[in-house]
């Protein structure tokens, strides 16, 4: 029988035409963070047992864009861009496990297909969606990073938008926020081919094997949420605003650790 190799399909006898390498996967980005509170009963009806919503805030989101360079072990992709480059934009809140605090992803959107796979290998719950932020630049006519800097987002999905922002940078900061800084709780499953329950079905958590990042920057931010007929996102309606931060950082991601597993059929 011959061998198919590759990390994820398609399966060749290579393993070249593998949708993604096998981690480590790295990552460079410039991310722009919007915190705000909501009603805490739309935080925990996202998240499945056995989580809890965290003791301190549990209504505290952070929606956040992200535009990426990425790459496996051997960097092969940045020298071919199409393969590295993306953007994202996410909602994270923060959830309790044993006495532990979480964040978790509970809506992401990305606008490429590898990005969207490693999604389903980390227990993100990725989908396709367009999405574009602005980038600080030192010349012409792009905002210089620093205050007074004014900074938009936007997120679309289905041909609908979903949500935008404009951020204004006030000066620097000692942290990029707090809702998205634990590591995260993600289950990964998969439905049995049969349909009797699920054939994958664990919680794990995962963070950066490391990081690095620039200065961040808070500001204020403007952001309007927007109903769509296959989205929730809006129902994490903003009624509070916390504030903003933009900061560029570098991380790497090598697998993570399995909280809890069922198995099929329990």
């Amino acid at each position: 029988m011959p061998e198919v190799r590759g990390f994820f399909p398609p399966l060749t006898a290579t393993g070249r035409a593998a949708l993604i390498p096998p981690p480590p996967w790295h990552y460079s980005g410039d991310l722009l963070t919007v915190e705000y509170r909501t009603d805490p009963a739309r935080v925990r009806e996202l998240l499945p047992a056995p989580l809890e919503p965290a003791e301190e805030d549990p209504g505290a989101v952070a929606l956040i864009w992200a535009d990426w360079q990425s790459c496996g072990e051997s960097r092969e992709e940045l020298l071919d861009p199409v393969r590295s480059q993306y953007k994202e934009c996410f909602a994270a809140v923060r959830c309790g496990y044993r006495g532990r605090t979480y964040s978790r992803c509970v809506h992401i959107w990305v606008d490429k297909d590898f990005a969207l796979a490693r999604g389903i290998h980390q227990g993100y719950p990725k989908k396709l969606g367009s999405i574009h932020l602005t980038r600080p630049h030192p010349y012409g006519p792009a905002p210089r990073l620093g205050a007074g800097a004014v900074l938009g987002a936007t997120l679309a999905a289905g041909d609908r938008r979903l949500a935008q922002a404009v951020v204004t940078l006030r000066g620097p900061s000692s942290s990029n926020g707090f809702v998205n800084a634990h590591a995260m709780a993600h289950h990964r499953r998969l439905p049995a081919i049969d349909g009797r329950g699920l054939a994958l079905d664990e919680l794990i958590a995962s963070g950066a094997a490391s990081f690095e990042g620039g200065q961040p920057w808070a500001g204020d931010a403007e952001l309007e949420l927007f109903e769509a007929p296959s989205e929730e996102l809006a129902a994490l309606r903003v009624e509070e605003p916390i504030g903003a931060y933009y900061r560029q950082i570098g991380v790497c991601w090598n697998g993570g650790t399995q909280l809890e597993r069922r198995t099929a059929g329990s």
